[in-house]
């Protein structure tokens, strides 16, 4: 793969010294050695090991559970069924991005709803003897009607997954946005497009599978070193589900092997392990096998999009019309919250003033959907723009053309209600256009051979927080050391992204300081400031923001103290490269450790900063260009060439960024080509749990990526204007390959994943309408 990027910036306002350079990521030398201690690492004394006992049935009630066999076994210390535990409700997702905090879950229940779903834990001195205590647990099941796909769920008549009064098996009430006169605007159409899309189940598949570690001390006090994106939300829902107060959870995270959004919720295996480190006295630890990341983790929401919208001659949009309905599976989890998101995203990216939508999302027996990056966006832009493809051609236009007569624009409202702020999306489209020759390439021939090439474009938007569904904050604490070296203390998540490192970059540029100079406290629940957690592509905006504030007023402090001493006015003096200077030309100045630290039998100076910072909502864009290749005799798609555009404001770390979007587009590609977790329909059974049966692309896989960040649209609410990238890249490749896949031999498909079967089965279709 041959991946390079480019980086076009405006630096007239200022100079940058660390900011914008892809310094070398801080974790690096620790990830490369094998130093680096993810939860799985933890290894205590007297440690115990647990497994769970899990359902083989998709709905039913647990008529009786008999655990004698595993408690009589040698080497098992304790069992746990649901009449041991808690029973309390909970939010599978501790932050749902919905005001409607949907708690539906028991750490262990009477009932079972999804095939896999725990019914009992063992903990044992091995893990193999917790298995084999797993495999003697005895459980009778009373059967209930199994409901797997959102048509039986939401029958009138189908029976109740969850008795929470709404029917229908509705996660939470219908969701309604409109704006304007829809039925005017269809009247006034001159081209009305009407399509049902259906969306597969694609999982995030991160490589560091679920796994946690607890220990209690004399004290009562429980710590647990767990993989999370979300450990001040770990520690406050254990706490409120085990009735301890939040000063006696400490939640530890070091680092992470990924989590793509799945790992914002807590799992089964946390509170189970709480439970039994308890029981028995002595710490436990639980970590899932590569199956149970697939039946008790995380996928994102199937479901299907109903979408309906009225063009004009001249190719305005003037009517749009979607219902969008997700599968839940078993949970709520991030249910509400991805369908608020997915339902408004619709009032964008393409210009609409008559907008009427409903986004609803139901129950199934199927496994738990939850966050996953690109959190509801993917479904409904993937939608959106593959109609206005199909419009474009109806209507005589050139696709990219007329994604960039509609394309939103500053000032047009966005998803959230805000004020989009600058042409990112304008910007990027017409980018991608010059970069690949884009009308020179769709005038070229098609020659019809067993091999065929076409082209396409996908855009997108995304919002850098989750403002308004939650009102985040972000919190940083800065310290300087009396040798003029800097200390950043955040509470926020580490998921692989090199996120600390940019974060440094932030504080050093503020500080006016090396890179070298600043080094991270994180992963404490104890010991650093309260955190929301890593999602929504905000980890830079929001953190990022909040470090350089404290920065800001930890070097407010510096010239106030080094004022006396350089015989000047605050106002008068700047930090730089680790020097107070006066920035008058007379180049007197002060080695940052002369100014704060012990000086003719004085002190240090303590010198603290803290930052917070609330965000509202900023937008990132995107437009991705994809050359395909499709054989006609194997329906096999090649994914040649992605070119990527992404404004996303001020640039912190360029490789970092670059990296972010080059690993979105390949997931984006499994995505669009192949992944799908597949449920056995008859009995909710999944049928392809392993990354041998579930196919994702490889390195081999991938091809030419030529990523471009331009930074047109900065935005004055992030640090230094820097904007969210993390989830991005995954929204716009999957339309750009689809629209790519009909440039090249001349079908469209309403779907994902678009396998080599399908492709042939279109293909055959088409050639028996062309001879009739």
């Amino acid at each position: 793969m041959n991946t390079h990027e480019r980086i076009d910036r405006d630096l007239s306002e200022r100079d940058f010294t660390v900011v914008g350079k892809s310094v070398k990521r801080s974790d690096t030398l620790e990830k490369v050695t094998g130093a680096a201690r993810y939860a799985g690492d933890v290894a205590l004394p007297g440690m115990l090991y647990a497994k769970m006992k899990r359902s083989n049935i998709a709905h039913a009630r647990i008529k009786s559970i008999d655990t004698s066999k595993a408690l009589a076994l040698q080497g098992v210390k304790a069992v746990l069924t649901h009449q041991d535990v808690p029973r309390v409700l909970h939010a599978g997702s501790p932050h749902p991005r919905s005001a409607s905090v949907t708690k539906d879950q028991y750490i262990l229940d009477e009932r079972v709803r999804y095939w896999g779903e725990g019914v009992a834990a063992v903990a044992a001195v091995s893990e193999e003897i917790a298995e084999r205590a797993v495999a003697l647990i005895e459980v009778e099941y009373d059967p209930l009607p199994g409901l797997f796909t959102i048509e039986a769920a939401s029958d009138p008549a189908a029976p109740p997954i969850h008795e929470n009064g709404l029917g229908q098996n509705y996660v939470l009430p219908p969701v309604f946005v409109t704006r304007g006169d829809v039925d005017k605007g269809f009247g006034e159409a001159d081209l009305v497009i009407e399509r049902e899309y259906d969306l597969g189940r694609p999982t995030p598949a991160y490589m560091e599978p679920n796994v946690c570690v607890s220990q209690w001390d004399g004290n009562g006090k429980l710590t647990m070193w767990t993989s999370t994106q979300s450990a001040f939300m770990v520690r406050g829902t254990l706490a409120e589900v085990l009735g301890v107060p939040l000063n006696k959870v400490r939640v530890i995270v070091d680092h992470m092997g990924g989590g793509f959004g799945a790992k914002q919720d807590l799992f089964q295996n946390e509170f189970l392990c709480a439970l039994l480190a308890r029981r028995t006295g002595r710490p436990v630890k639980m970590e899932f096998s590569r199956k149970e990341t697939f039946v008790g983790g995380r996928s994102r929401h199937p479901g299907k999009i109903w979408l309906k919208q009225g063009f004009t001659r001249d190719g305005r949009i003037v009517a749009r019309e979607a219902r969008v309905t997700f599968n839940s599976g078993a949970y709520g989890s991030h249910g509400p919250g991805v369908t608020n998101v997915g339902t408004a995203a619709l009032t964008s990216l393409y210009r609409c003033e008559n907008v009427r939508l409903e986004g609803r999302c139901i129950y199934t027996n199927s496994p738990i959907a939850g966050a996953f990056r690109g959190y509801g966006v993917v479904q409904t832009y993937y939608a959106l723009d593959l109609m206005m493809d199909e419009a474009a051609e109806k209507l005589g236009f050139d696709p990219a053309e007329f994604k960039l007569m509609n394309a939103v624009r500053e000032g047009d409202m966005a998803p959230s209600g805000h004020p989009i702020v600058g042409h990112g999306l304008v910007d990027c489209i017409r980018r991608v256009m010059e970069e690949t020759n884009w009308h020179e390439l769709r005038r070229r021939e098609k020659p019809e051979t067993v091999k065929r090439r076409g082209i396409g474009i996908g855009c997108e938007m995304h919002g850098s927080s989750a403002y308004p569904g939650i009102k985040e904050q972000g919190n940083a604490i800065v310290k300087m050391n009396e040798d003029g070296t800097v200390t950043l203390i955040t509470g926020t998540a580490g998921l692989g992204t090199g996120a600390h490192t940019a974060l440094s970059q932030i504080v050093a540029e503020e500080l006016g300081v090396p890179f070298e100079a600043v080094s991270v406290v994180q992963g404490d629940t104890d010991m650093v400031p309260w955190d929301i957690g890593a999602f929504a592509s905000h980890t830079t905006y929001l953190g990022g923001r909040a470090a350089q504030l404290a920065a800001a007023d930890v070097r407010r402090q510096v010239l106030e103290h080094a004022a006396p001493l350089l015989k000047a006015e605050p106002g008068d003096l700047a930090i730089r490269d680790g020097f107070v200077v006066v920035a008058n030309g007379s180049n007197q100045s002060l080695r940052l450790s002369e100014a704060v630290g012990p000086q003719r039998g004085m002190p240090a100076v303590q010198l603290v900063g803290v930052g917070t910072y609330m965000p509202t909502k900023s937008y990132s864009f995107a437009a991705h260009f994809a050359e395909v290749e499709v054989d006609t005799e194997t329906g096999e798609v090649a994914v040649l060439e992605v070119v990527p555009v992404h404004e996303i404001g001020r640039v912190i770390h360029p490789i970092a960024a670059a990296g972010q979007i080059e690993g979105g587009i390949q997931q984006g590609i499994g995505h669009t080509l192949s992944e799908d977790y597949v449920i056995d329909l008859t009995d909710g059974r999944s049928l392809n749990p392993s990354f041998v049966d579930y196919k994702m692309p490889l390195s081999m896989d991938m091809p030419s990526i030529r990523t471009i960040i331009i930074e047109t649209a900065p935005d004055p609410g992030g640090p230094y204007g820097a904007k969210g990238v993390g989830e991005d890249p995954i929204i716009a490749i999957g339309p750009a390959i689809a629209n790519a896949i009909y440039d090249a031999i001349g079908v469209r498909f309403h779907h994902y994943p678009i396998t080599p079967e399908q492709v042939l089965n279109a293909l055959k279709t088409k050639a028996n309408e062309t001879r009739q």
